[in-house]
This record gives C-alpha cells, sequence and structure tokens, in this order.
C-alpha cells in the first residue's frame, strides 16, 4: 500500500525543469499481486498477478459435500462440506434443504452420529495437520475432548446399538496403536482391551452382544490379520492363519453373527462374502472380476449394498441375502462412490462424484430403485457439463506388463492443434487414479488448454493383488518408474499431445515418483512439480512418524538392513539430484508426520547448491498435503503460474 501511495504522489508531482518525458518503464506502478497467506512461506517464487485470481476465481469456489450418516431420530443426513477455510459438518433436514453448520472449528472435522441411537456426535480432529487426532463429543457448536490431547487416537467403529465406541490410541508409548473401547457420553470408562504391537492396529467390528469385537493387524496392502477379542477378559484369538498372506477390507457383523468380509482370499481380487469366525474359511458371493471396495448390512440383516471398482469407476450393487439376487443400480453414470450406509428405515445414503458432476449425497430406496438427491454443491457458477470425460490409455511396460492411465484432453475446436500435458501420479502407492469430477484442475482444461494424464503404475491398487505387489522392496522400486516412462511414451505420441511440453506432477509416494522422474525422465519433461515428497527413502524410513515405521518398510525395505539400506540409498532422488537440470516447484507441509519437511528442505537445498531453480512453498499450519481454503488457494495459483511458464511459455 505505501508502494502504491508513492506511486499516486510522484504521478501527481510537476516534473522538474519542465521535462514532459513519461516516467521511466522501470517507475510504472507495478500489477497488484496476490498476498501470501499468513501461513505460508514461499521461497524463491514469483509473485502471483491478481489478475490470475480472477480468472480463476470460480474454480476456486467449487465445493463438494461428502455423506457422513445418518441420524436416526430425525431421518437427517449428516454431511461434510466447506463455506469457509475448512470442511466441517453440517445437517440436512430433507433432500436439497438448507445445509445447516453445526461444527466452527478451524481445522477440518469428522464424524458421525452414534447408531440407532443417535443421541450424541463423536468427531475426530487434529492441529494443523500433525495427525495426533482426539476424539470429542460435538453438542451446541462446541467439542468435549474424549482423549488424552497429546497422543494419535482414531476412531474405529462403532456397536450396533451405539453404546459403545471401539478406536486405537498410541497413547502408551507413542508407537503401538493399541485398543480401546469406550461410552463416549462418559469418558471415564475407557478401557484397554488389548496393547498392540505395531501401529496397524484397528476394532472393525463388535458382535451384536457387544461381548466380542473384531480385531485387524494391518500389515501391508496384501496382508491384513483377524481377531476375535473377548472384550470381558482381552483374550485375543487369531481368525485363521495368521501367517498365510491375506487382504480382508470392510468387515460387518450381521444381526444373526455372521460375520461379512472382503477379502481376496482365494482370488487376485477383494471379494464380498462371509467368513467362518474359528477357521477364517471365505465364501464368497459376489462374482464381479473387479475388487469390491465398500459395503454395508442394513440393521435386518437382510440387504447388503456394496460397490464395485469397474477400471476405476465404481458400480452399486444390492444383494438380497436370503434369495442370493443381485441388482445392479444402472442409474448411476460413471465415477466415483463413497459412505455407503444403510438407514435403520432401509434407504441407502452415499457420496457420488462424476467428471461433470461434483461430489455430493445422494440416498437410494432399494425396494422402488428411486434415487434422491440430497445436496447440490456449488461450482463456482461453472457449467460442469463442458467438462471433458477422461478416456483409458494403455500400453505394454518395459517387461511385458500391461499398465494403463486416464487421458483427459481440452475440447480441440476451443484448442486446436497439439496441447501441452500434466502427468499426475497418485500416492500410497497403494492407490488408484479414478474418473471423478476434477474439480479445479478443470481450469487447467477448459481455460488454459492443458491436458492431464493420470498413470495407475504396478504398486496401484484396484488391479489385483499380484499388481499391487509388483513394486515391493527397493529391489523393485524403479520398475514403477519404468511403467511410468512406458505411459509417458504412449501419451507424448498422442496426435493431441505436444511431446516438447510435458511436466509432471505428483504427491506423497507420487512426490517421490516426481523426483524420480525429474531425475531419470528429463528429457521427456519441461518441469516437475513435486509435493509433501520422498527425496530419500533412508532418511525418509527413519524419520516417519514411529507408528508408520514398520507399515512402510513392508512395502519400501528396512533401512536397517544393510543390504537394503545400500539399494536405497541408491534409488534415492537425492542421490542423483546433480542430475536435475529442468526447473521444479516443491510444496510441503511443515507438521506432515508422513513425509516430514525435511525431505523436500534437503532436496531444494541440493538442487539450488547445484546452480538449478526450485521454487518452494511451506504451510506452517498444515500437515501431509493442505487442507485449508486460504493456503490451498495460494497454492493452486502458484502453480497455475508454474505452468503457464514452462508449458505455455507465459
Amino acid at each position: 500500500m505505501r508502494h502504491a501511495r508513492l506511486i499516486a504522489l510522484l504521478l501527481a508531482a510537476p516534473l522538474p525543469f519542465g521535462a514532459a518525458a513519461p516516467l521511466a518503464a522501470q517507475d510504472a506502478p507495478a500489477a497488484p499481486t496476490v498476498p501470501i497467506p499468513a501461513a505460508l512461506t514461499a521461497e524463491e517464487m514469483p509473485p502471483i498477478p491478481l489478475e490470475l485470481t480472477e480468472r480463476a476465481r470460480p474454480y476456486l469456489e467449487a465445493r463438494g459435500a461428502g455423506f457422513a450418516g445418518w441420524d436416526p431420530n430425525t431421518r437427517a443426513v449428516l454431511i461434510s462440506t466447506r463455506f469457509a477455510n475448512t470442511n466441517q459438518l453440517h445437517r440436512v433436514e430433507a433432500p436439497m434443504g438448507a445445509r445447516t453448520q453445526i461444527s466452527f472449528e478451524a481445522e477440518p472435522v469428522r464424524g458421525s452420529y452414534a447408531p440407532s441411537r443417535g443421541d450424541i456426535i463423536v468427531v475426530s480432529k487434529d492441529r494443523g495437520g500433525d495427525e495426533y487426532f482426539q476424539l470429542h463429543t460435538l453438542k451446541d457448536g462446541r467439542l468435549t475432548l474424549l482423549t488424552d490431547g497429546k497422543s494419535r487416537n482414531q476412531i474405529n467403529a462403532w456397536s450396533k446399538d451405539g453404546a459403545l465406541i471401539g478406536y486405537s490410541s498410541t497413547g502408551r508409548n507413542g508407537v503401538d496403536s493399541d485398543l480401546f473401547v469406550m461410552d463416549p457420553r462418559d469418558p471415564a470408562t475407557a478401557r484397554m482391551v488389548h496393547e498392540s504391537k505395531g501401529g496397524g492396529w484397528a476394532i472393525a467390528a463388535f458382535s451384536p452382544d457387544k461381548k466380542t469385537a473384531y480385531a485387524v493387524d494391518y500389515k501391508s496392502v496384501q496382508d491384513v490379520d483377524l481377531y476375535r477379542i473377548d472384550l470381558a477378559t482381552g483374550a485375543m484369538t487369531p481368525i485363521g492363519d495368521s501367517a498365510a498372506e491375506i487382504a480382508y477390507s470392510g468387515i460387518e457383523v450381521a444381526p444373526d453373527g455372521t460375520l461379512w468380509v472382503t477379502s481376496d482370499q482365494g482370488s487376485d481380487f477383494q471379494r464380498l462374502g462371509r467368513l467362518d469366525p474359528v477357521s477364517g474359511a471365505f465364501s464368497p458371493v459376489s462374482t464381479e472380476a473387479w475388487d469390491v471396495d465398500g459395503f454395508d448390512i442394513s440393521d435386518d440383516g437382510n440387504t447388503i449394498v456394496y460397490e464395485v471398482n469397474e477400471a476405476g469407476s465404481d458400480r452399486m450393487r444390492i444383494l438380497d441375502v436370503k434369495t442370493g439376487k443381485v441388482t445392479k443400480v444402472d442409474a448411476l453414470p460413471a465415477g466415483q462412490i463413497g459412505g455407503i450406509a444403510i438407514a435403520p428405515w432401509g434407504e441407502i445414503g452415499f457420496s457420488f462424484s462424476s467428471a461433470k458432476s461434483a461430489a455430493d449425497v445422494w440416498s437410494l430406496d432399494p425396494k422402488t430403485m428411486q434415487l434422491t438427491r440430497w445436496t447440490r454443491s456449488e461450482t463456482g457458477g461453472l457449467d460442469t457439463e463442458v467438462n471433458v470425460e477422461p478416456r483409458i490409455v494403455t500400453t505394454k511396460s518395459f517387461d511385458g506388463l500391461e499398465v494403463s492411465g486416464l487421458l483427459y484432453l481440452p475440447d480441440p475446436a476451443k484448442f486446436p492443434g497439439k496441447r501441452p500435458l500434466i502427468v499426475s501420479v497418485h500416492g500410497g502407492p497403494e492407490g488408484q487414479s479414478t474418473a471423478g469430477f476434477m474439480g479445479r484442475n478443470n481450469y487447467h482444461l477448459n481455460e488454459l488448454g492443458i491436458g492431464i494424464f493420470y498413470p495407475n503404475v504396478r504398486g496401484s491398487t484396484g488391479y489385483g493383488k499380484t499388481f499391487v505387489s509388483l513394486d515391493n522392496g527397493p529391489f523393485k522400486r524403479e520398475d514403477s518408474v519404468r511403467d511410468m516412462e512406458a505411459l509417458i511414451d504412449a501419451v507424448r505420441a498422442d496426435p493431441a499431445v505436444d511431446p516438447d511440453k510435458v511436466g509432471l506432477t505428483g504427491g506423497s509416494y507420487g512426490g517421490y515418483m516426481c523426483y524420480a522422474a525429474a531425475v531419470q525422465l528429463k528429457a521427456k519433461l519441461t518441469a516437475t512439480q513435486c509435493t509433501v515428497a520422498i527425496s530419500n527413502f533412508v532418511s525418509f524410513l527413519e524419520n516417519t512418524n514411529p507408528y508408520r515405521q514398520d507399515l512402510r518398510r513392508v512395502e519400501y525395505g528396512d533401512e536397517r538392513d544393510p543390504v537394503q539400506r545400500a539399494k536405497l540409498t541408491e534409488i534415492s532422488p537425492l542421490t542423483r539430484v546433480s542430475e536435475i537440470t529442468k526447473p521444479m516447484f516443491v510444496i510441503t507441509g511443515a507438521n506432515d508426520p508422513r513425509v516430514p519437511k525435511s525431505e523436500a528442505d534437503q532436496m531444494v537445498a541440493a538442487i539450488r547448491a547445484n546452480g538449478g531453480e526450485a521454487w518452494h512453498l511451506v504451510a506452517a499450519d498444515e500437515g501431509h498435503g493442505f487442507a485449508k481454503k486460504a493456503n490451498s488457494d495460494y497454492a493452486f495459483l502458484a502453480q497455475l503460474v508454474f505452468w503457464k511458464k514452462h508449458l505455455l511459455g507465459e
């Protein structure tokens, strides 16, 4: 502001000696720029022109709504959406009714009503993205703390009658996820029911009489062990052979005590079926040749609704338990389904998003197959019908493995000729890029004419347990980079893509892939943008939060073993940082418990020491990704500046 007033005074003052010449170009008023949010530090980055914000604003104002459960007393739905800076809980009393906010925290809040009773809401909240979640009850806009305020606590499961909640906590030693049960109406009732070893433990379900809990020990995406816990004595009994490498996902207990699970036992994909709680014998019911990603059972046990991941698009199925008949829900377009829950009166609630629709809350009457929309989230006034649908690109990798990805290309009538492209790599690596709402990324496609490609390399979920295991350990890790290279070659050969204007971005494990691409694939790329990224596997494994270390060693390798440590060092992008010659933009959360900020600091410092270009944006109040709108807006605008410079030459 002071600079602007000074310019105004200079313009108003008479020129000396009667001169009539205009001001020199360097004295012209500077174009207005976007203020940097207080929590952000922007290092060696250009300012963001304010006019870019004005152009992008509609895309920044889109929001979504996630289904968070039913109020069993009033038949209202609980949703998660954002009207200010963070996602908060809201109630919607009737379809398309007002979204009434009921939580008002500075940090994002997640939670649900007590099943059956609906008398309380239990929520979880961390501080600045540190993932040290605390459990609270929510009433009249205020939170009441249930846990110790220091350790990492996670809501696991409610009993079906809403009397008990199971949760895990690292309170004992900061590392192991011990298992607790509590009546959340009285935090003094909290008691440990299992002293765990490892960070992957959780209570998955309760028996109808609440005498037994079913627990999982998550060792990897391919290996999950199941146990029964006697809640009176704490006695722990394995279900089946805990030495076998079998994955289990959703677990529900029917009113008659039948244990329903999704499992890859005897299959390459996760199937829905019954599990014998003693022998662990699995009897599949679903027949689809894809993963079953989630399901719920009605209170009477007669209906199960489940979702099938068909090549990255979710499809809903309804199972009549008595007859075995499966009904397909065909009224929904290709998209993403989440949060499925059957109300006590039988209505199915869920979230749904597609390329042309932001995430919103819907319900389905399984008797009439009538779909009801509960929310219509704002899209910044934009016409979502112009959003492009993806097409699947498939190619063979170096070893003959078929790999694929989703390619979004801008409208050729609006943007003719070959177009620049951003390759966006998902994290995990146990994750999958799927066809859903692109949100603000539609700005690249609709306004800049930049295409986006989402590869699913080996190690991704959704393609079976064999595929997901192909990158495990340090000696297979770079095979996924070679998959990425094969897919980049395939899209660069597309006649609509400019092969000389390809950038790459990724976060978390995708951030490692981003760093690796900057080293190994630099001839095919113009620039990279890497977020919360692993730069050195050894320092990452040594410094990630202790509860995660063993879980990540299963995936990446054990840095304590000399042979593996040597290989981890060899394949770390930081080891070959001198080979990075193209511009890079790094984004970091200072409170990240998964990939510590030090991973970014050492990479940025090394690139700059070699004379390279490295922008760095750090958020003091964020963790593994930006959850606050002010921060994420600025980060997105900064990325636009980066890509406009390096892909569009602006």
